[in-house]
Order: C-alpha cells, then sequence, then structure tokens
C-alpha cells in the first residue's frame, strides 16, 4: 500500500513496531512490518511510504498481494517521474504532473526496468538505492522525452521513435513548441467537423500524380480516417494531434520564434483570419514547415498565376490550402492549355478557377469529354467562357449523367439549341438528379393546374425554377399570393405568362409591390393577375417615379402601358417629350 505523509526525513527504511488494532493513518502497524520512507522533491513535507508484510502476519492471497504491490509501485513511479520532471529538467509542477499521470505505458517500462535489474542483480555499485531513486535513475536513462511524447497521445513507440529524433532538443523547450503548435492548429472550433468534411473534398477531387507534400498530407488524413469518428475528429486536438507529430515529426524541430510565429504572421497579413489558420494548416500541414520568405514566394508565384488579387489572397488559401502544392500548380498549366485550345478566355477560366479552386486537383482527361459534350450541344468559345465560371465543377460530371439531363430536356420539346442555352443561363440543373429534383418541380407544377404543354415555355423563360426547393420556397410564395386573393386557377396562369414570378422573395418583392399597388396606386390586385411582369421592375426606380409623373398629370393607365415602355417611349405617350425627366416624387 502506498500512503504519502507529512514527514521530514533523509533516511529510507525504518521499521517501526506498535500495539493492535491501530489505524494506518496514524502510522502504526499490528504485526511487525516493515515501513520504507522516500523523500519527496515536492519540498521537505511530502514522503512516499509502503509497508510490507512479515511471517506471521494476516496478509492477502499472493495474487492479491502482487497486484496491490504492482499498483503501488506504479503510484510510486508516478510521483519519482513528476519529482525528476520538476526538479531536474526545470519543469512547472503542473507540468510535471500532468506528464506523470498521462504516460502510463511509459511508467509501467520504467518500472519493469526495474525488477529486470533486480532480478538480474545489475545494481552493482548502487546497492543502497531505494526503489524510488532506481525509477529516477532508469529515467534517466530512458529519457524524459518518451513520457512527454506519451503524455500529448502518441503511442510508446512513437514516442521512442519521435524522442530519438528530437534529440537536440531540451525538454521543457519541447514542451513550448507543443503548446504552441496546439494553439495554432487548433486555433478555431471545430464542432460538426467541418475541416474533416472540406478534407474529404479535396481527397474525392484529386486525380493527379501528386508530390510528396501532399502525399504525407493524405497520409496523414488516412490514419484519421481509420480511427473511430474517422475525418470528422481532424479539427480535434485529442483525436489528431498525435498523428500530426507521427506525419510530420520536423514540426517539433522547428524554432518558435524564427520559423513558426514569422509564418502564423505572414498568414495572417495575407487576410487569414487567426480562428481560421487551424482550418489551413490541418488541410495542408507542409505550409508549416517552410521558413516565412519562402511562402511569401510561393504564395504570390502560386496566387498570380490564377489572377488574384493580394486582398483575396487569405479566402483562396482558405478554400484549397493545396493551391501551394507544387503538382497542384503544373495541373493548372494542363488545365489553361485545354480550355484556351477552345478559346477560352484566360480571365474565364481564372475566375472558375477561383471560384472553385478544386478543379486544380482534377485530371483534364475527364473535362475534355466533358468539352466534347458542350460542342455538341453548340456552347463553345465565348459561350463555353459564360459556363465554366458559373459552375466551374461542370467540367467534372460523368458524361453519362450529363446526358440523362439532356434526353430529359428534349423529351420535354426543347431542340438541342434552346438545352444549349439553358446550360448557358443555368448550368447547375445538369448536375441535378431527373427523379429526387428536376421531374418534382415539374409535378409541383402540375399540382397547381399547369399543363405539361406549357412546360418548354416556363423552363425557357426561367430555367432556375428547376434548382429550386419547391415545398420550401416556392410553396410558400404561391400560398401567400393565395392569401392575397388570387386563386389557383390565375395563378397557373400567372405563372405560364411570366415563369420569373416563382423566384421573387414575398419580403422583398411580392409584399411591398403589392401593397404600392393597392394602397398608394389605389389599384386592385386583378391587375398583377393580368400583367405579372410588374413583380420585374424596381419598385424605387421605376415604379414609383413612373406613377408619381402619372398622378400628377392626372393620367390613367394599365400596368403594362405605364412599365412597359422604355423611357423614351414613355416620355413620347405620356409627356410629348423626347425624354424622361424624373421630376416628381413622393413628399409624404
Amino acid at each position: 500500500m502506498i500512503k504519502e505523509l507529512p514527514f521530514n526525513t533523509k533516511f529510507e527504511t525504518l521499521t517501526l513496531i506498535s500495539p493492535p488494532s491501530q489505524s494506518l493513518n496514524s502510522l502504526v502497524f499490528s504485526p511487525r512490518r516493515r515501513v520504507t520512507l522516500f523523500p519527496s522533491h515536492h519540498g521537505a513535507a511530502r514522503v512516499s511510504l509502503s509497508a510490507s508484510f512479515h511471517h506471521g502476519e494476516s496478509k492477502p492471497s499472493s495474487d492479491s498481494s502482487s497486484q496491490t504491490n504492482n499498483e503501488d509501485q506504479i503510484s510510486l513511479a508516478q510521483v519519482s517521474i513528476s519529482e525528476f520532471l520538476l526538479q531536474e529538467i526545470g519543469l512547472s509542477e503542473a507540468d510535471s504532473d500532468f506528464i506523470s499521470e498521462n504516460c502510463p505505458k511509459y511508467t509501467r517500462m520504467i518500472v519493469e526496468g526495474v525488477r529486470d535489474l533486480e532480478e538480474w542483480d545489475t545494481w552493482k555499485g548502487n546497492e543502497g538505492l531505494g526503489f524510488s531513486e532506481k525509477v529516477v535513475y532508469m529515467v534517466k536513462q530512458k529519457g524524459g522525452k518518451v513520457a512527454f511524447l506519451e503524455s500529448v497521445g502518441l503511442s510508446l513507440s512513437s514516442a521512442m521513435y519521435l524522442a530519438h529524433y528530437v534529440s537536440s532538443e531540451s525538454l521543457p523547450n519541447l514542451l513550448d513548441k507543443v503548446k504552441y503548435l496546439k494553439g495554432i492548429f487548433f486555433s478555431g472550433s471545430d464542432e460538426n467537423g467541418l475541416v474533416g468534411a472540406y478534407a474529404r473534398r479535396m481527397m474525392f477531387y484529386l486525380s493527379i500524380p501528386i508530390d510528396e507534400d501532399v502525399q504525407q498530407t493524405l497520409s496523414f488524413f488516412e490514419k484519421i480516417e481509420a480511427r473511430r469518428g474517422g475525418l470528422d475528429m481532424l479539427g480535434s486536438v485529442d483525436a489528431s494531434f498525435r498523428f500530426l507529430l507521427e506525419s510530420f515529426p520536423r514540426l517539433l524541430l522547428l524554432s518558435e520564434e524564427k520559423d513558426m510565429k514569422p509564418l502564423v504572421e505572414f498568414l495572417e497579413s495575407i487576410g487569414v483570419p487567426r480562428d481560421c489558420l487551424g482550418k489551413v494548416l490541418l488541410l495542408y500541414p507542409p505550409i508549416m514547415l517552410g521558413k516565412a520568405e519562402e511562402m511569401k514566394r510561393r504564395v504570390a508565384a502560386a496566387l498570380e498565376k490564377v489572377s488574384v488579387v493580394s486582398k483575396d489572397s487569405g479566402k483562396v488559401l482558405m478554400k484549397y490550402p493545396w493551391i501551394l502544392s507544387p503538382s497542384i500548380q503544373e495541373n493548372y498549366s494542363r488545365i489553361l492549355s485545354l480550355l484556351e485550345s477552345e478559346s477560352v478566355l484566360k480571365t474565364d477560366i481564372d475566375h472558375a478557377i477561383r471560384r472553385w479552386p478544386l478543379l486544380l486537383g482534377c485530371s483534364t482527361s475527364n473535362m475534355k469529354l466533358m468539352v466534347k459534350e458542350f460542342d455538341k450541344l453548340g456552347v463553345r468559345n465565348k459561350r463555353m467562357g459564360k459556363v465554366i465560371p458559373k459552375r466551374p465543377q461542370i467540367l467534372l460530371y460523368k458524361p453519362q449523367e450529363f446526358l440523362k439531363v439532356v434526353t430529359f430536356l428534349e423529351d420535354l420539346g426543347f431542340q438541342k439549341e434552346i438545352v444549349g442555352q439553358i446550360l448557358c443561363r443555368c448550368p447547375e440543373i445538369f448536375g441535378c438528379s431527373i427523379d429526387k429534383t428536376l421531374q418534382k418541380k415539374l409535378s409541383f407544377l402540375t399540382r397547381f393546374g399547369v399543363s405539361s404543354t406549357h412546360f418548354t415555355r416556363i423552363i425557357k423563360k426561367y430555367p432556375e425554377f428547376l434548382l429550386y426547393d419547391a415545398e420550401k420556397t416556392v410553396l410558400p410564395r404561391v400560398k401567400y399570393l393565395m392569401e392575397i386573393g388570387i386563386s389557383e386557377r390565375d395563378i397557373a396562369f400567372m405563372i405560364r405568362k411570366f415563369s420569373p414570378l416563382l423566384g421573387y422573395s414575398i419580403d422583398n418583392v411580392l409584399r411591398p409591390k403589392l401593397e404600392f399597388l393597392v394602397n398608394s396606386m389605389e389599384k386592385p390586385v386583378r391587375e398583377v393577375i393580368d400583367y405579372p411582369r410588374y413583380f420585374s421592375y424596381s419598385l424605387e426606380k421605376r415604379i414609383k417615379p413612373r406613377f408619381w409623373v402619372l398622378k400628377g398629370r392626372n393620367i390613367e393607365c394599365t400596368l403594362h402601358e405605364m412599365l412597359g415602355k422604355n423611357d423614351e417611349e414613355f416620355a413620347a405617350d405620356f409627356l410629348g417629350l423626347g425624354e424622361l425627366h424624373q421630376t416628381h416624387s413622393e413628399t409624404s
């Protein structure tokens, strides 16, 4: 058994005789027992005490006694390791205690080492050493760095390897580095596993030969993926820090003042916020291994290629840290060559990459297949330059999936040329599921009385409708129109006549324009049924100015007559002028 008691002493062994029935706390034992006291170095006020049983006394079974003795030695060894770290290494008491309490395998190894030496009688010249001194002797032989590295989460084998790797570093210095690295790599909260989710995306869209830095990063990800919780735990210091050190041991050789802090300051200077530093570094740890000046040159060279202005450097880096990889930069040249050969402007290519930099990790082989499909729809040259910046990932669609959507639209009655026009205007449609998305939107229209014969007209005028969530976005707008007195039949008529109506916000468009129509213009709601395009005009720049001009001249006209003309036509018809002078404004 182990008992810590206040006792100021320098001797090692004390034999005490006591009368029966005294408690252990009084330092008295009923039979004759051997009591060993080990001096503490946390100040002379603590000693560690162990008692052994002699022949003739009542004692536990051999198995129980052996287990108790083992536990006692482990506990005593923990105390001895803590004292060694405090007194001889110079760590704080808190750090010494934390390390000694969180290196169980190292502690067990030390205890077993002491036993082995006792069994082989190899303590010659040190026969007077007590158990605590023997532990300290073994710690000096094995090194305190192993205990520290196990305490931060490494396995014993990894801790021993890394301790050898960082043999030139002092333990206090190593401790400071680890604290700094944890603070930087895990600087932001990641409760929802967003860092891991983004790592998966980067891996998913990687299909080119890679350099050593990216390969090491992938190995780091794979180690975490293999653990419980997978990559969702990438942003957790407890789950991933050990793998970070195992994958990138050079981090422990960096100088905090000369290497790490200057690099962090540089990243912050180009627009990476402190709470986002961890995301960037976890997604591409090799960034931290470069010198600040070298990294400045690499960032400038990589971002200059895709025409990133300095104020946006941090944003692009947060989107895709791998843009600094040599293999990724080489792939940019291949992408540029492919698209420029199709007469796509470099400005459009760079715009696409800035918007979705994951494109840089993708092979051009699949892109070539998609470019051929665009060409069949008449989307080439400058027209392709409109599609790619809107939806860069369309270059990575599987041709067979893309063709399913093309066929779906053709079956509705669209010619290839019109399908190409829809592609230019709304390329996102071609990545949608037919059954789960596109067909559901058409069923929604049918539900409100829109005949399938009108689908082509509606989609041609407003293909964006196919992307809306019918139940959460479109249905509330339809219900609002019904609440103000418009029937389902009239709503169907309005949709057929002006399908962009389905895309207007209730609070920002529908309600304020209807309130102005009814309250200020004093017109019935019926007017918007006949002319639903009314909602497409700006309330402040077109509707109000023209209404106040007409009211000032006591002119009555329909919404179509008031709004459907351009400025010159309006001025000629209602003012007798060559141009419109907006001089009247609402004063109340």
